[in-house]
Protein backbone atom coordinates (compact mmCIF):
# COMPACT_ATOMS: atom_id res chain seq x y z
CA UNK A 1 0.00 0.00 0.00
CA UNK A 2 1.61 3.29 -1.05
CA UNK A 3 2.03 6.00 1.54
CA UNK A 4 0.32 9.36 1.22
CA UNK A 5 3.65 10.94 0.31
CA UNK A 6 4.05 8.43 -2.52
CA UNK A 7 0.57 9.30 -3.76
CA UNK A 8 1.40 13.01 -3.73
CA UNK A 9 4.52 12.28 -5.75
CA UNK A 10 2.44 10.40 -8.32
CA UNK A 11 -0.12 13.21 -8.48
CA UNK A 12 2.56 15.81 -9.11
CA UNK A 13 4.16 13.66 -11.79
CA UNK A 14 0.84 13.12 -13.58
CA UNK A 15 -0.48 16.68 -13.35
CA UNK A 16 0.20 18.97 -16.31
CA UNK A 17 -0.78 22.05 -14.28
CA UNK A 18 0.22 23.20 -10.78
CA UNK A 19 -1.49 21.02 -8.20
CA UNK A 20 -3.22 22.95 -5.42
CA UNK A 21 -3.10 21.82 -1.80
CA UNK A 22 -6.90 21.73 -1.80
CA UNK A 23 -6.91 19.26 -4.69
CA UNK A 24 -4.41 17.05 -2.84
CA UNK A 25 -6.63 17.20 0.23
CA UNK A 26 -9.67 16.13 -1.82
CA UNK A 27 -7.95 13.22 -3.56
CA UNK A 28 -6.45 11.83 -0.35
CA UNK A 29 -9.51 12.75 1.73
CA UNK A 30 -7.37 14.55 4.30
CA UNK A 31 -8.73 16.48 7.25
CA UNK A 32 -7.43 19.92 6.24
CA UNK A 33 -5.11 21.88 3.97
CA UNK A 34 -2.29 21.79 6.52
CA UNK A 35 -2.17 17.99 6.20
CA UNK A 36 -1.81 18.30 2.42
CA UNK A 37 0.88 20.96 2.74
CA UNK A 38 2.75 18.81 5.26
CA UNK A 39 2.87 15.94 2.76
CA UNK A 40 4.30 18.26 0.10
CA UNK A 41 6.94 19.49 2.56
CA UNK A 42 7.87 15.91 3.44
CA UNK A 43 8.24 15.04 -0.25
CA UNK A 44 10.29 18.20 -0.85
CA UNK A 45 12.62 17.27 2.02
CA UNK A 46 12.95 13.73 0.67
CA UNK A 47 13.99 15.02 -2.73
CA UNK A 48 16.49 17.39 -1.13
CA UNK A 49 18.03 14.71 1.08
CA UNK A 50 18.45 12.28 -1.82
CA UNK A 51 19.86 14.92 -4.20
CA UNK A 52 17.55 13.91 -7.02
CA UNK A 53 17.45 15.58 -10.41
CA UNK A 54 13.89 16.70 -9.67
CA UNK A 55 12.50 19.12 -7.11
CA UNK A 56 9.11 20.33 -5.92
CA UNK A 57 8.37 24.04 -6.36
CA UNK A 58 5.42 26.26 -5.54
CA UNK A 59 4.19 28.14 -8.59
CA UNK A 60 0.92 29.62 -9.85
CA UNK A 61 -0.93 28.84 -6.61
CA UNK A 62 0.03 25.16 -6.59
CA UNK A 63 2.92 22.71 -6.65
CA UNK A 64 4.87 21.26 -9.58
CA UNK A 65 7.55 18.63 -10.04
CA UNK A 66 10.38 20.20 -12.07
CA UNK A 67 14.03 19.59 -12.86
CA UNK A 68 16.76 21.16 -10.74
CA UNK A 69 18.54 24.21 -12.22
CA UNK A 70 21.85 22.34 -12.49
CA UNK A 71 20.21 19.93 -14.96
CA UNK A 72 19.79 22.80 -17.43
CA UNK A 73 22.82 22.08 -19.68
CA UNK A 74 21.53 18.63 -20.61
CA UNK A 75 17.96 19.83 -21.03
CA UNK A 76 19.19 22.56 -23.36
CA UNK A 77 20.84 19.91 -25.54
CA UNK A 78 17.57 18.02 -25.66
CA UNK A 79 15.60 21.16 -26.49
CA UNK A 80 17.83 22.00 -29.46
CA UNK A 81 16.27 19.13 -31.37
CA UNK A 82 12.74 20.41 -30.76
CA UNK A 83 10.69 23.18 -32.27
CA UNK A 84 10.39 25.73 -29.49
CA UNK A 85 7.47 28.07 -29.03
CA UNK A 86 8.80 31.59 -28.65
CA UNK A 87 7.52 35.05 -27.90
CA UNK A 88 8.63 37.98 -30.00
CA UNK A 89 10.10 41.09 -28.42
CA UNK A 90 6.89 43.07 -29.13
CA UNK A 91 4.91 40.33 -27.39
CA UNK A 92 7.24 40.36 -24.36
CA UNK A 93 7.06 44.16 -24.23
CA UNK A 94 3.26 44.10 -24.31
CA UNK A 95 3.14 41.28 -21.75
CA UNK A 96 5.39 43.28 -19.41
CA UNK A 97 3.07 46.30 -19.60
CA UNK A 98 0.05 44.13 -18.81
CA UNK A 99 1.88 42.35 -15.97
CA UNK A 100 2.96 45.56 -14.20
CA UNK A 101 -0.07 47.78 -14.89
CA UNK A 102 -2.97 45.32 -14.93
CA UNK A 103 -5.80 45.66 -15.48
CA UNK A 104 -4.88 47.83 -18.47
CA UNK A 105 -6.71 48.72 -21.70
CA UNK A 106 -5.40 48.33 -25.23
CA UNK A 107 -5.40 52.11 -25.88
CA UNK A 108 -3.20 52.53 -22.79
CA UNK A 109 -0.86 49.79 -24.03
CA UNK A 110 -0.76 51.41 -27.48
CA UNK A 111 0.10 54.78 -25.91
CA UNK A 112 2.91 53.29 -23.82
CA UNK A 113 4.42 51.41 -26.78
CA UNK A 114 3.75 53.96 -29.51
CA UNK A 115 2.32 51.33 -31.89
CA UNK A 116 -0.94 49.45 -32.36
CA UNK A 117 -0.87 46.35 -30.10
CA UNK A 118 -4.02 44.63 -31.35
CA UNK A 119 -2.20 41.81 -33.17
CA UNK A 120 0.15 41.19 -30.26
CA UNK A 121 -2.69 41.05 -27.74
CA UNK A 122 -4.58 38.58 -29.93
CA UNK A 123 -1.47 36.39 -29.96
CA UNK A 124 -1.13 36.59 -26.16
CA UNK A 125 -4.83 35.79 -25.75
CA UNK A 126 -4.43 32.70 -27.96
CA UNK A 127 -1.49 31.56 -25.84
CA UNK A 128 -3.61 32.19 -22.72
CA UNK A 129 -0.92 34.40 -21.21
CA UNK A 130 -3.42 37.27 -20.87
CA UNK A 131 -7.18 37.40 -20.61
CA UNK A 132 -9.95 39.99 -20.78
CA UNK A 133 -10.76 41.15 -17.27
CA UNK A 134 -13.70 43.39 -18.13
CA UNK A 135 -14.18 46.83 -19.60
CA UNK A 136 -12.81 50.21 -18.55
CA UNK A 137 -15.34 52.79 -17.37
CA UNK A 138 -14.33 55.28 -20.05
CA UNK A 139 -15.63 56.41 -23.46
CA UNK A 140 -15.99 53.37 -25.71
CA UNK A 141 -15.55 51.06 -22.67
CA UNK A 142 -12.36 49.40 -24.01
CA UNK A 143 -11.42 45.91 -22.86
CA UNK A 144 -9.16 45.56 -19.83
CA UNK A 145 -6.40 42.94 -19.92
CA UNK A 146 -4.67 41.04 -17.12
CA UNK A 147 -2.23 38.15 -16.88
CA UNK A 148 -3.36 34.58 -16.30
CA UNK A 149 -2.31 31.61 -14.24
CA UNK A 150 -0.62 30.25 -17.38
CA UNK A 151 1.54 33.39 -17.36
CA UNK A 152 2.66 32.65 -13.78
CA UNK A 153 3.46 29.05 -14.68
CA UNK A 154 5.34 29.98 -17.89
CA UNK A 155 7.63 32.39 -16.02
CA UNK A 156 7.95 30.36 -12.80
CA UNK A 157 6.14 32.85 -10.54
CA UNK A 158 4.05 32.03 -7.49
CA UNK A 159 2.03 35.22 -7.83
CA UNK A 160 2.35 38.78 -9.13
CA UNK A 161 4.41 39.70 -6.10
CA UNK A 162 7.26 37.61 -7.57
CA UNK A 163 7.59 39.92 -10.58
CA UNK A 164 11.11 41.39 -10.78
CA UNK A 165 11.43 44.81 -9.20
CA UNK A 166 12.16 47.60 -11.67
CA UNK A 167 13.71 51.01 -11.14
CA UNK A 168 11.21 53.84 -11.36
CA UNK A 169 7.58 53.37 -12.35
CA UNK A 170 5.91 52.69 -15.67
CA UNK A 171 3.63 55.68 -16.26
CA UNK A 172 0.89 55.33 -18.83
CA UNK A 173 0.18 58.51 -20.83
CA UNK A 174 -3.11 60.30 -20.25
CA UNK A 175 -5.45 59.53 -23.13
CA UNK A 176 -8.00 61.75 -24.82
CA UNK A 177 -11.59 60.39 -24.89
CA UNK A 178 -11.29 59.59 -28.62
CA UNK A 179 -8.24 57.41 -27.98
CA UNK A 180 -10.10 55.41 -25.36
CA UNK A 181 -12.95 54.76 -27.79
CA UNK A 182 -10.94 52.47 -30.10
CA UNK A 183 -12.89 49.44 -28.86
CA UNK A 184 -16.27 49.28 -30.55
CA UNK A 185 -19.54 48.85 -28.67
CA UNK A 186 -19.99 45.45 -30.29
CA UNK A 187 -16.98 44.14 -28.35
CA UNK A 188 -14.57 43.97 -31.30
CA UNK A 189 -11.36 45.97 -31.16
CA UNK A 190 -10.69 48.33 -34.08
CA UNK A 191 -7.21 49.49 -34.98
CA UNK A 192 -6.59 53.22 -35.20
CA UNK A 193 -5.63 53.84 -38.86
CA UNK A 194 -3.27 56.61 -37.75
CA UNK A 195 -1.35 54.24 -35.47
CA UNK A 196 1.56 52.15 -36.70
CA UNK A 197 0.57 48.48 -36.68
CA UNK A 198 2.76 46.19 -34.57
CA UNK A 199 4.06 43.12 -36.48
CA UNK A 200 2.54 40.80 -33.87
CA UNK A 201 4.17 37.45 -33.23
CA UNK A 202 7.07 38.06 -35.61
CA UNK A 203 10.36 39.80 -34.88
CA UNK A 204 13.30 38.67 -32.82
CA UNK A 205 12.47 35.42 -31.07
CA UNK A 206 12.83 35.20 -27.32
CA UNK A 207 12.01 32.00 -25.36
CA UNK A 208 8.72 32.10 -23.47
CA UNK A 209 9.36 31.19 -19.85
CA UNK A 210 10.58 27.72 -18.93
Amino acid sequence: MPSNVDVVEALLFASDTPLEAERIREVLELADLEAAQALVRELTERYGAEARSLQIVEVGGGYRMVTRPDMAPWLVRLARARTRVRLSRPALETLAIVAYKQPVSRPEIDAARGVNSEGVLENLLERRLVRIAGRKEAPGRPFLFETTREFLVAFGLRDRGDLPKVDGELVLPDLAPTALATDGADGAEHADPQTEQDPGAGGTDVPAGR
